[in-house]
């Protein structure tokens, strides 16, 4: 299993985690206004990009954010990466969701 998906850092949140109210797993994720995500290639590194704004996501989020494209919701992003790698359901919500609610305070994701 790439070890992304057993990385338990700020990023990852606990397994029993519940969506907030406002997410769900219906939720269309996309990016705020202006952000762009890129592979920056001086850095060798997926990147944010936004007004006066830098974000570098580690792997885990990387991974989620590549599958973000304003139609999957958030529950057929879990479903593509259950599918890609060998980890719970449970175990790769809990990231997504955590990595959501993160991105999305920091305006870098749109709800």
């Amino acid at each position: 299993m790439p070890s992304y998906l057993r990385s338990r850092d700020k990023m990852s949140a606990p397994q029993d985690q519940a969506l907030p109210r406002a997410l769900n797993e219906e939720a269309v994720p996309r990016f705020g206004q202006g952000m762009k995500f890129r592979h920056d290639k001086v850095r060798d590194a997926w990147v944010i990009l936004g007004p006066e704004r830098l974000f570098q996501p580690d792997p885990v989020a990387a991974e989620i954010l590549k599958l973000v494209d304003g139609q999957k919701t958030i529950g057929a992003i879990i479903d593509e990466l259950v599918s890609r790698f060998a980890a719970p359901r449970e175990v790769i919500a809990a990231d997504v969701v955590t990595m959501f609610v993160d991105m999305s305070a920091k305006g870098a994701i749109r709800l």
